[in-house]
């Protein structure tokens, strides 16, 4: 039985929620991280020296890092088709999954931060104006790459349109003014509609 632990508020344990479903593999969520604590827990501590979320327990075997997850998961699992079988595919599959992670969530962090998890008495708008050029600059790059493509890579829905539509609907929910982005809305309004899209992704909070 794979347990995954985490908040469903995090957008890296959305990630991995994301993958789980996507193949129908049975897990169990513990509530972890933000409110619910634990993360520093030694028990935790003992799974991610990190104190952050989702770690993920296997059969003995444990993982963190959230595309280090969907990565697993999906090349353990082949037959579904989240990971590329073309090795060029692949190598753009991770290429994404590297720049969600060190370019576009970071980008939209401080934007989130501010406008949804900081009473409004206390937000700084200059901080909040950096974060959205920011994330205005990635979501410039999105549509550009997704003009005339239906997804991230090739033809098929893989574990690069997972982890950059986390990302986007985190950005696409934020109360900030935005450009409007016609390639990307309509790429996330496609992958949005997906089942597993719909447990994997609640409202910011």
């Amino acid at each position: 039985m794979r347990r995954l632990w985490g908040r469903l508020s995090s957008v890296n344990v959305q990630k991995a929620v994301w993958g789980l479903e996507e193949l129908g593999l049975p897990y169990e969520r513990v509530e972890a991280g933000g409110a619910f604590g634990r993360v520093r827990d030694p028990d935790y501590v003992a799974m991610n020296p990190n104190s952050l979320v989702p770690v993920m327990e296997e059969d003995g075997f444990v993982l963190w890092e959230s595309n280090a997850i969907l990565r697993h998961l999906a090349r353990g699992h082949e037959a579904h088709g989240l990971w590329p079988e073309d090795p060029r595919a692949a190598a753009l599959a991770d290429q994404w999954l590297d720049w969600q992670a060190t370019r576009f969530t970071p980008a939209t962090r401080d934007a989130f931060w501010q406008t949804v998890r900081t009473p409004a008495d206390q937000r700084d708008q200059a901080t909040i104006d950096r974060s959205v050029a920011a994330s205005e600059e990635c979501a410039a790059i999105l549509d550009a790459h997704l003009m005339g493509r239906a997804y991230m890579v090739g033809e098929r829905f893989t574990v690069a349109d997972i982890a950059v539509a986390a990302a986007t609907h985190r950005w696409l929910h934020l109360d900030v003014p935005r450009i409007e982005r016609p390639a990307l809305r309509a790429w996330y309004a496609r992958v949005r509609e997906r089942p597993a899209a719909s447990v994997a992704l609640p409202p910011l909070s």
